[in-house]
């Protein structure tokens, strides 16, 4: 199977906001059954108990709804490990949404399997647009702050803050986050621009670049084509799901790829179901 140089509907700007909602919820279903999440969190678990760490800063990029830095959050307060995660996403309908993901972090990592999504606490909703106490307010996105770019949100966010930017040119010093992790983004990009990536964030991680992503082989392209025509409507699912497997990489590719990047030593592990776990040690690190 080639790989496929067609855009996929996310990328194109002027997407209607319910549909990339409704995109994304079904984005984080299929993180939670077909393992994205315990690919990510197995990686860091690695790292960090390689390195004897305690406590670990992590620059998402590309975060999407944030369901992934939710899980890493769930994961380490479990295991008393201290974490500071931003969630960093160019698309603002995107980061509103993360914004409001990402305050359930206690109480409902994945909404769909949660039940119905529900507001956050009053106290927690910025003071413009606020109605007496006891009152609901609903929706909620049409009282969210909408993030600027290259700032936090002002909605209490726990361990994780979401901020507006762009991933090719970070909004943060050398050195300032003991890992970067890509989910799920890399196959968006040409081959040059991804090297350019994570050359880029080489110098903005203390440690260690963290990739999963999928692979591109035929029996996951039919496969998810299948699942995604049984279980949603939404066209953008529809399209981009198989797309994506389109525009992936072989496992071999991966490694071409990545090792053309040349920010430090690679390890690479094939994670069932036809993806692959990257752990990029940036040179220099200890």
């Amino acid at each position: 199977m080639k790989r496929s140089e067609q855009k996929e509907m996310m990328d194109l700007p002027g997407q209607p906001k319910e549909l990339l909602e409704g995109n994304f919820d079904d984005i984080r279903a299929i993180n939670h059954y077909m393992g994205g999440h315990r690919s990510v969190v197995r990686g860091l678990a690695r790292l960090v108990q390689e390195q004897k760490l305690v406590g670990f800063s992590l620059l998402d990029v590309g975060t999407g709804s944030g369901d992934i830095p939710a899980r890493i959050n769930h994961w380490a307060r479990h295991r008393g490990i201290n974490v500071s995660i931003v969630a960093l996403e160019p698309e603002p309908v995107t980061a509103r949404l993360a914004a409001v993901l990402t305050q359930q972090v206690n109480s409902c990592y994945i909404p769909r399997t949660c039940g119905q999504m529900r507001d956050p606490p009053l106290t927690s909703l910025p003071s413009r647009g606020r109605k007496e106490r006891g009152q609901r307010i609903t929706p909620i996105f049409s009282h969210l702050p909408v993030l600027k770019e290259e700032q936090e949100g002002d909605l209490p966010r726990h361990a994780i803050s979401v901020v507006r930017g762009d991933g090719g040119a970070p909004p943060f010093g050398p050195a300032s986050f003991d890992f970067v992790l890509a989910s799920q983004l890399l196959h968006h990009f040409s081959e040059d621009k991804i090297v350019s990536l994570l050359r880029t964030w080489s110098k903005v991680a203390r440690k260690a670049i963290i990739i999963s992503d999928l692979v591109r082989h035929p029996v996951a392209y039919y496969g998810i084509r299948m699942i995604t025509k049984l279980f949603t409507r939404n066209v953008m699912t529809r399209t981009d799901a198989p797309l994506s497997v389109q525009r992936a990489f072989t496992v071999a590719e991966w490694r071409h790829l990545l090792r053309r990047a040349d920010v430090g030593p690679l390890r690479l592990f094939s994670v069932f179901p036809f993806r692959v776990l990257a752990l990029l040690l940036v040179r220099g690190s200890t």
